[in-house]
This record gives structure tokens, C-alpha cells and sequence, in this order.
């Protein structure tokens, strides 16, 4: 496979917020002190007036946004995915899960990834604390051209988002004819032996590891699980029983996350042999390539979970 372009999400989504803000009056932006970091401060440059710096106060953040969309406006809110979701987790439960409040929460430097900033800035578990509330959309783009069409779906659609992003530039997997819709699975290969889903930046590993295992006479369907909720379970259903063996790949602690979730719609529709790839525990600074392969999150540790679960399938 050839050396794929890569881009950011995070800056994406910052030049998304400012064409969002030139056609909605009603868009609304807070951060907190890392505004640079998340790209939301090219928002504030343009609209100094519709955007709001709390400082590291994440439970403010999200308390002024329920208010904000209680009034008939449209926030959005930036800051780190270990700090948005796990520092004002009971914010965003009871001041906007529980009333369906129209807030958005966009969280940069998620996962590994984040590497360098150490194990206290790697937000591992925040798809599994914003999957458990019952009315949150949870949706993790795979790349730059997704994250802005994710932005511009979660401006339109009523309801609190959750959309997870990513410290360093990732490879561009979507043309700009790319149509995203939310719950509905991109289909990216076909394949008949196994099936790899995946979602945010494994999405471009499982890509590598299919041509891998196709060079190895494996035939692998790649999917692009964008949102996590609500699930598209005809796609899972129809990989399970169509491939007969699926492999799981993200960036995230495989407990209540991607993993949680294709297992669950898989045990209730058609229980197939399933392997995990993703994080299975706390990490530690580092450059973000050596911990992926430290940590098990690389195209090779998807081609030998797939090799695993081949195994498995003809048991």
C-alpha cells in the first residue's frame, strides 16, 4: 500500500468551527486553556464574541454549555479527551445526557497518541465514559476530511455529541466526495475470510494490515466504525455472518469501547470468534510510534489477530 497523506484532525475541526460560525450566528464555542492545542482558537480570532475562555475548568465548561443550549444555543466545547470527559463526567451526565441537551463536545489528543505528554494526558477510557450515557452520539473520525464532515453533522443534528480527535496529523483515508452519515458504517474493502473493524486512527492500520493479509492469500473486509452510537448492527451482523471471524482495532482500552460494542451486537445477532486489538492498559511517555508498537497497536498486531482468529473459525 502506498504511503497515505497525512493531516489533522484537530486543525480540521478548528477550520470547520469557523465556517460553522460564519453560517450559524447561533454557534458558540468554550475552551478552556488549551485553545491552541485544540484548534478552537482560531474560532475566538474571528468571533471574539461567541467564543468563551474558562481556563482549566472543564466542569464550568460543560455547565455553561448545558445553560448555553438550554437558551437556544449551539456549544461547542474543546479541551483534551482525559480532561472533557473524565473531570466533568457528572456535568455532562446530569446537566445534558439526562435533559438531551444540543451540546457538543470535541476532545483533541486522545488515545497513545498523545504521546510525549505522558500517561496522565492519554485519554484511554473516554469512548467507554461517554458510550455509557444513554443519549450521547460518540463518534471517533478516522481522519481529517471525516472530522469535518462529523463537525458539520453534529451542528444539524439536536442532541449532545461526543467526537474524539488526535494530537498528531494521521493518514488521509477519504476523498472529498467522501459522503459521512452518522450510525451508518463505511464499508472500505471487502472481504469474505474475516472482517476488521475499526474506528478513529486504527481505521488507516487496518487498511495496511488487509493488504498484508491479501498478500498472504487472506481476504479481510475493512470497516470504518465512525460512530460508536448509535451502532450500526445490520453492518456488524451482516461482517459476522458473512465472514465468519471479525477483528476489532482501536486506540482505546478494548473494555467498553469499539471492542464492548461489536461484541455486544454480535453475541445477541450471531455470535462469531472475535479478537481484540487496542489498549489493554496504562502506557507512559513517548514518541506515539514507539508506543504503538510498545503497547500491541500496530498493522502487524492486527494481521496476527486476524491470523488468530482464522484459526479459531476453522476449530
Amino acid at each position: 500500500m502506498s504511503q497515505l497523506l497525512s493531516a489533522s484532525t484537530r486543525e480540521a475541526f478548528g477550520n470547520t468551527l469557523v465556517e460553522l460560525g460564519r453560517e450559524n450566528p447561533n454557534i458558540v464555542v468554550l475552551g478552556g486553556d488549551l485553545n491552541v492545542s485544540t484548534f478552537a482558537h482560531l474560532f475566538a480570532q474571528e468571533f471574539p464574541d461567541r467564543f468563551f475562555d474558562f481556563g482549566p475548568a472543564e466542569q464550568n465548561i460543560l455547565s455553561v454549555a448545558a445553560g448555553l443550549a438550554a437558551s437556544g444555543k449551539i456549544p461547542f466545547c474543546s479541551t483534551f479527551a482525559v480532561f472533557g470527559t473524565g473531570r466533568a463526567f457528572d456535568q455532562i451526565r446530569v446537566g445534558i445526557a439526562h435533559s438531551k441537551l444540543n451540546v457538543k463536545l470535541v476532545c483533541t489528543h486522545a488515545g497513545l497518541l498523545t504521546g510525549e505528554d505522558g500517561v496522565s494526558a492519554q485519554g484511554i477510557e473516554d469512548l467507554a465514559l461517554m458510550c455509557s450515557l444513554p443519549t450521547m452520539t460518540v463518534i471517533a473520525p478516522a481522519d481529517g476530511p471525516e472530522t469535518a464532515l462529523a463537525v458539520r453533522a453534529a451542528a444539524e443534528t439536536p442532541g449532545p455529541f461526543y467526537i474524539r480527535l488526535y494530537r498528531p496529523a494521521t493518514p488521509v483515508i477519504h476523498s472529498r466526495e467522501y459522503s459521512f452519515k452518522i450510525g451508518q458504517a463505511e464499508l472500505l474493502r471487502q472481504g469474505s475470510d474475516l472482517t476488521i473493524i475499526a474506528c478513529g486512527s486504527m481505521v488507516s492500520t487496518a487498511i495496511v494490515a488487509s493488504g498484508i493479509l491479501e498478500e498472504k492469500g487472506i481476504s479481510a473486509r475493512v470497516v470504518n466504525m465512525h460512530t460508536l452510537k448509535p451502532t450500526d448492527s445490520i453492518t456488524i451482523e451482516n461482517a459476522a455472518r458473512e465472514t465468519g471471524a471479525i477483528v476489532t482495532a482501536e486506540e482505546h482500552y478494548i473494555h467498553g469501547g469499539l471492542a464492548s460494542v461489536i461484541a455486544g451486537v454480535t453475541s445477541q445477532t450471531f455470535p462469531v470468534p472475535i479478537e481484540f486489538v487496542g489498549v489493554t492498559e496504562y502506557a507512559e511517555s513517548g514518541k506515539p510510534a514507539e508506543l504503538l508498537e510498545k503497547y500491541g497497536l500496530t498493522s502487524q498486531d492486527i494481521v496476527s489477530s486476524a491470523l488468530k482468529v482464522l484459526e479459531r473459525k476453522s476449530a
